[in-house]
């Protein structure tokens, strides 16, 4: 790992039994270039393994190691003592180890409970809006380094498809962040409201991704449309074809691209046969990122993603009336009994009229929402 090459073939390896497994061969073939870690999934744990700890800090000394938060529930309208926590435990993670970047999830938990529950997401609103950066100019001044937002793969409506880049070049703007670009979140959305690729990505501003996940998911039959199946980002089997196809589409859209990732959840490498296919699908994404490499060969970044003014930090942003209705939403969505009942007791509640537009929201995907609320509720 002396010359640093212009995009960074990636692997997502948390400390986990099946993940590391799968990845060994990998990590011992010096395939990997870079290291993307979900580091708050362990800010429980007294300590990391030395082995696991040096393995980081190989990474970090390079310049390749980017960490990937989980649980800071960024849109959450009201400012939590875990989310102060999560702060300073960043805080802490960063002194030691040299991330080249850190990014978080868009959108709010469902669960009541810390670390609990799904992202999902908010309308597109000022308050939002002002929360949002708010919440991410705290990350930078945790963290020190360039910041990012991932985007999300579920949706309500195709109206709010077609505004999420937007929305997530605004949240981004106040700390010149960037944006993580799920190629499999965007499947998601190209199959479950019939879009075209073509139609989308142009939707998103793309000189604001510096890096691309790929993954795989499952497909989800729909009670409210039999003849639709819903596509999930669940993380838990090999990469599509159509993904590796969209990537091959995407990297040459995108200039400052620095990083592209492969994900996958351990729960989905239990088997000799799934190792086999990761360790596949892994060498497939570093080919077709060697390919890109070779044709851009003057590839510079012409944007760090460093704040071109130091974030200047108040009180928490909260929004009372914002709250009310997340609390609400929340209690529907994990404990509604069918969906009838989740759509007549929405259609009661304060987020009915309301720029929630639960008017236009598909059934399929309120179907979905309740069926992943349900699945992480504890």
């Amino acid at each position: 790992m002396d010359e640093t090459p212009p995009i960074l073939a990636s692997l997502a390896c948390n400390l986990d039994s099946d993940i590391l497994t799968a990845a060994l061969p990998l990590l011992e073939a010096g395939q990997v270039e870079a290291l993307e870690w979900s580091f708050d999934t362990l800010f429980r744990a007294n300590e990391l393994p030395e082995w696991f700890t040096e393995l980081l800090h190989a990474y970090g000394n390079q310049q390749r190691l980017v960490g990937h938060g989980v649980f800071f529930s960024l849109l959450s309208s009201r400012w939590t003592p875990e989310q102060q926590h999560w702060l300073t435990q960043v805080r802490q993670v960063s002194a030691t180890f040299a991330f080249d970047h850190i990014t978080e999830h868009f959108g709010f938990f469902t669960g009541q409970n810390f670390h609990s529950g799904a992202p999902l997401p908010v309308p597109y609103t000022a308050t939002a809006l002002r929360i949002g950066q708010d919440r991410l100019r705290r990350i930078y001044d945790a963290c020190q380094c360039p910041v990012g937002l991932e985007n999300l793969a579920f949706a309500y409506s195709l109206e709010e498809v077609e505004q999420h880049g937007e929305f997530l070049e605004k949240l981004i703007a106040p700390v010149n962040g960037f944006i993580i670009l799920d190629l499999h979140n965007l499947y998601c959305q190209l199959h479950n409201f019939s879009v075209s690729y073509e139609a989308l990505i142009d939707l998103y501003p793309l000189d604001c991704v510096r890096e691309i996940h790929i993954s795989g998911g499952s497909w989800d039959n729909s009670a409210v449309l039999p003849h639709k199946k819903v596509r999930r980002d669940t993380h838990d089997d090999a990469v599509p074809e159509e993904v590796f196809r969209l990537l091959a589409l995407t990297m040459p859209k995108c200039a400052n691209l620095k990083f592209v990732v492969l994900e996958q959840l351990g729960t989905g490498l239990q088997s000799e046969s799934s190792k086999a296919q990761f360790q596949r699908d892994f060498q497939r994404m570093a080919n077709l990122v060697q390919q890109h490499r070779t044709r851009f060969l003057n590839h510079e970044l012409a944007n760090t993603f460093r704040p071109l003014q130091l974030p200047v930090l108040g009180s928490a942003i909260e929004d009372s009336q914002l709250h009310t209705q997340q609390v609400q939403l929340s209690d529907i969505l994990e404990n509604a009994a069918t969906f009838e009942e989740a759509h007549q007791r929405l259609h009661a509640s304060s987020l009915a009229n309301s720029a929630w537009k639960i008017e236009a929201w598909e059934p399929h995907m309120l179907e979905t929402a309740v069926r992943i609320a349900q699945k992480w509720k504890k």
